[in-house]
């Protein structure tokens, strides 16, 4: 049984499933929230000021803060999840933050790309099945 678990959350329909599925089915688990900011994904407002990407920063953190919050609604027993922002490509981050020892388990949604849109985009949970140090649930 899965003593702490690591769900990355995007705010899609099936970031949410994978929320109410692990919500149900580790009950007990600890549970720590990912969003991960991706300023490659992310359209920055140009700015003349130099503090232009610290206010793009700042924006995206209050966004993720928000989405987490959230996604923490799903868990009765708040105690018992943590949530967590980092910036960088998702699919490497939430590897990354699996392979830091303290997650036994990733279970997150897969938004079920096919065919040439998902040679063209990737697929971030298809990396993380492949590369993750720890088993993988995908929720569809």
């Amino acid at each position: 049984m899965s003593k702490h678990l690591l769900l990355p959350v995007d705010g899609s329909p099936q970031s949410v499933e994978a929320l109410h599925f692990a919500s149900s089915e580790w009950e007990d688990a600890a549970v720590t929230l990912l969003h991960v900011i991706d300023p490659v994904a992310t359209d920055p407002r140009p700015s003349a000021l130099p503090g232009g990407s610290e206010e793009w920063y700042e924006e995206m953190r209050e966004e993720s803060e928000e989405l987490l919050a959230k996604a923490r609604a799903a868990f009765d027993d708040d105690d018992d999840v943590r949530t967590r922002i980092e910036v960088g490509r998702p699919a490497q981050s939430i590897v990354s933050v699996a392979g830091e020892g303290e997650f036994d388990h990733v279970v997150m949604g897969s938004h079920g790309r096919e065919g040439i849109s998902r040679i063209i985009l990737g697929s971030t949970a298809e990396y993380v099945v492949r590369r993750s140090p720890v088993p993988v649930t995908i929720v569809r």
